[in-house]
């Protein structure tokens, strides 16, 4: 059978073959054409019946090729036979029937009596309706909608002379009852009977099922009007087919079906079918071609007019809104919104805990908390591109640190100095907006893109790395450890109050008695280490400051969560399970990964360092209030002077939050609601007056984490035919995901109970699988790699083909310079200048 690949019945008749690659021999395909040219042929042939069709294809034989009446009644009596299918079984039918089987202890003969027995039950005729295997049959599933099936019968008849050869087509798809092996409407049927010749007649049976599934041969046969259009059909197909020399490879070999097909389009230099729409495929190809450039769209087109892009994108963006909603009733929503949540919790605290430790809590993990729950809600609620995740960033929490320092030496008020700056710069980001400055964008390379996602994936790693080795001080290893010297390592507690009667006896000549006062100070057994110190006492011994099986088990839940996201993300292409369930594996692969993790944890009983939420709504730092007035503690040009400082933090957010736009927006996501440059930079910008006034962190796209969250949503296509790949499909493009997270990250406040049992390093194997997922999503990546491999192993890649490998390389090196340069700059105070660097 073929539906796009060729499945055989194995040796034996107890399955299907694993789908493949048709091989034909090239006589076989001569052949055809000859039974095309001298056969017979019915093209619409108006019928209601299988055995309508066999008798008008036996009547209107050609006079060279008639045959007798009475070889006629015996043909059609033979190709009315209902023709036994191979079922296709499930493996619980399989394991059923070996149960049941009286053969299950394999006894000599047992299968040559089955099949004797086969052969001897007389054969029905073909039923003019389905039968209920038919109807039942688990293999219609993988039928695509909307196809037909195509009837190829070909075989050796000892009462033949000659061949009997006859191709039909009908004029509309009719059910031919039980013929097929699932009941689908019909509309080629091609019959090849005659004398005996070994296997011809099966190969060009095979050679004429191949024709049939090709797309560009189906459109020929559905439209010919002549026998000649046939036979130009199968030129045109011998003008594509590649020949494998008979002694370079194995006949026997099956070629697995390729990941990737071609486009009907591009088989054909000329296809008068689709000239109408050529040119506008043609440059639809080249689009797609073009790397990462949405960017010729009208999402960055100027009007000329003030706010001309803030008014186009609105237009563009309303008429979604609603299934902006409704477009996220999905089971692979949830796993997003669980995923994606606990990405943004873990950035949160991690820049909260840094942000505090830079401006002595005026900004700490509970004003991240709401500042992130605040700024993302309303951005997912009012952007163009909802899919984007605000959170902080390390060039902003860069500028903290520089402008809270500048403030303490210069005696001013940091949160009132921050405020006038945030003010400034929401202002300069509104008339970036009138003025259409985000039309900038369309100047963005590949270049850039990847340089700058690069350096935020690096970021993720190292700073997930740079977490999990400062575990090694709070816990410490004890590096010094021998086996020989395992006698000196003791702790003990040393309770230093019990000296204490003997001073105030001499300081007061008020003794106890004697006989206490001889006893030594020994110390209670059983005492625990919280109690030794409640009482006053302190340990010594050479073991007290050691835990090493917490940072050993802390490590072990980092990289096992690591691999464990990895490895489930690439279930949904492993050969096991039902497509189904690899599915909804690979869905929720971060979130099955985090809590197989948290139950090792609570297993194993050791105190590893948990997630900390705070449970007060009060400012981290007492001598501060929620909100911040732009009068009173500073002088008042500190007002004019802040605008200098705004004007780098107004490049920076721009620079941030729209490369963050293009790569999310780019043709290879496929999205299909459009974007929104001006949209969403006007948000971003008005939400800089609300954090600035509350004093809350400023926000601004997250490029990984809003990477993450757009591979959580990826749509493909079911696995229908046998051997296909699933088809990507697009993004799944709504709101509500965000919406969800950020109402969360909210209500995560009143959620510490439950929150405290996730140990920290599993979400810093998170942060680590979430880097380096975006850092493997750009052709950098790739091109690093070749750098490292002999050309002989380099992989075939479409640009390996047309640039020179020297220049491919020079390309990649002068990106990792740009890299390592961006990297040493934000590594120092001059972090600042980054954004200008970018």
């Amino acid at each position: 059978r073929w539906i796009k690949f060729e499945e055989k019945v194995e040796d034996g008749g107890e399955r299907w073959s694993s789908p493949h690659v048709p091989a034909l021999p090239l006589h076989s395909l001569f052949q055809l054409r000859t039974c095309l040219q001298k056969g017979t042929m019915l093209l619409d042939l108006d019928a209601t019946s299988f055995k309508e069709i066999i008798d008008t294809a036996l009547s209107e034989q050609p006079e060279e090729a008639e045959l007798q009446p009475a070889l006629r009644e015996r043909l059609a009596a033979l190709l009315l036979l209902q023709p036994q299918h191979q079922p296709t079984k499930s493996l619980l039918q399989l394991l059923a029937e070996l149960a049941l089987s009286p053969c299950r202890g394999r006894k000599p003969g047992c299968a040559t009596r089955r099949k004797a027995k086969g052969r001897s039950e007389p054969r029905t005729q073909v039923s003019k309706t389905p039968l209920k295997e038919q109807l039942r049959n688990r293999f219609k599933k993988k039928v695509p909608p909307g196809a037909e099936a195509a009837h190829v019968a070909v075989g050796e008849v000892e009462f033949l002379e000659k061949p009997f050869t006859a191709f039909i087509r009908l004029r509309r798809g009719v059910s031919l009852g039980s013929l097929a092996e699932v009941s689908l409407p019909s509309r080629f049927l091609f019959i090849l009977l005659g004398p005996p010749r070994g296997k011809a007649y099966h190969e060009v049976g095979r050679a004429m099922a191949t024709l049939l599934a090709d797309e560009l041969f189906q459109r020929v046969a559905r439209q010919a009007e002549h026998r000649e259009d046939l036979v130009a059909g199968i030129e045109a197909f011998l003008d594509e087919l590649v020949v494998l020399p008979p002694g370079k490879w194995d006949p026997g070999a099956r070629i697995p079906p390729p990941s990737h097909l071609p486009a009907p389009r591009r088989r054909t230099a000329v296809d008068p079918l689709d000239q109408p729409h050529g040119k506008g495929d043609m440059r639809a190809a080249g689009d797609r071609a073009s790397p990462g450039h949405p960017h010729s769209g009208e999402e960055l087109e100027r009007t000329g007019r003030l706010f001309g892009g803030l008014l186009r994108d609105i237009q563009r963006k309303a008429p979604w809104y609603g299934s902006d909603f409704s477009d996220a009733l999905h089971p692979q929503c949830l796993s997003a919104v669980l995923y994606i949540y606990l990405a943004t919790v873990t950035n949160a605290i991690t820049f909260g805990g840094m942000l505090g430790d830079a401006t002595a809590n005026m900004q700490g993990v509970l004003e991240s908390f709401l500042g992130t729950a605040f700024a993302g809600f309303i951005f997912c609620l009012f952007s163009g591109q909802p899919l984007t995740i605000l959170s902080s960033t390390g060039p902003v929490l860069v500028f903290e640190r520089l402008l809270f320092s500048f403030s303490q030496d210069h005696s001013l008020d940091y949160l009132e100095f921050r405020l006038w700056i945030g003010l400034w710069v929401a202002f300069f980001g509104v008339v970036l907006v009138a003025t259409e400055a985000s039309h900038l964008v369309r100047y963005f390379t590949r270049f850039t893109e990847e340089g700058f996602c690069a350096l935020i994936s690096l970021i993720f790693i190292y700073d997930s790395l740079k977490k999990m080795l400062s575990l090694a001080d709070a816990f410490p290893i004890n590096w010094h450890y021998r086996l020989d010297n395992v006698t000196s390592y003791s702790c003990t507690c040393n309770l230093r109050r019990l000296f204490n009667p003997i001073l105030t006896c001499l300081s007061t000549l008020q003794c106890p008695p004697l006989p206490s006062l001889q006893s030594p100070p020994a110390t209670p057994a059983g005492l625990s280490r919280t109690q030794c110190l409640d009482r006053g006492g302190h340990l010594l011994g050479t073991s007290c400051q050691f835990v090493p099986d917490v940072t050993l088990i802390s490590f072990l839940l980092f990289g096992g969560t690591f691999l464990f996201c990895t490895a489930l993300k690439r279930f949904r292409s492993s050969r096991y399970f039902p497509v189904g369930v690899r599915k909804l594996v690979s869905d929720f692969a971060v979130i099955l990964a985090i809590l197989a993790s948290c139950a090792l944890d609570a297993v194993l009983g050791l105190e590893t360092p948990k997630l900390l939420v705070p449970s007060e709504l009060k400012p981290t730092n007492p001598a501060r209030g929620w909100i911040i007035f732009p009068f009173g503690a500073n002088p008042w040009w500190v007002c004019l002077l802040s605008s200098v400082p705004a004007v780098l933090v107004t490049i920076l957010i721009f620079m941030d939050q729209q490369i963050t736009a293009v790569i999310l927006n780019r043709r290879e996501y496929k999205l299909q609601k459009g974007a929104g440059f001006h949209l969403d930079l006007l948000c971003v910008s008005l939400l800089m007056v609300v954090t600035s006034v509350t004093g809350l962190p400023w926000y601004v796209s997250a490029t990984v984490i809003s990477l993450a969250h757009m591979d959580s949503l990826r749509k493909e296509s079911a696995t229908s035919a046998p051997g296909e790949h699933p088809e990507f499909l697009g993004i799944r493009e709504q709101r509500l995901t965000g919406l969800a997270v950020f109402i969360l990250m909210g209500v995560s406040v009143f959620m510490a109970p439950v929150l405290k049992h996730i140990p920290m390093p599993v979400l810093y194997g998170v942060f680590l699988h979430m880097g380096v997922t975006a850092l493997n999503s750009i052709q950098l990546t790739d091109r690093v790699r070749l750098l490292l491999m002999p050309a002989k192993h380099q992989p075939d890649l479409a640009y390996l083909r047309h640039v020179p490998l020297r220049r491919v390389h020079l390309f990649t090196i002068i990106q990792l310079l740009c890299l390592a340069l961006l990297w040493l700059l934000k590594s120092t105070v001059a972090a600042i200048i980054f954004p200008v660097m970018v």
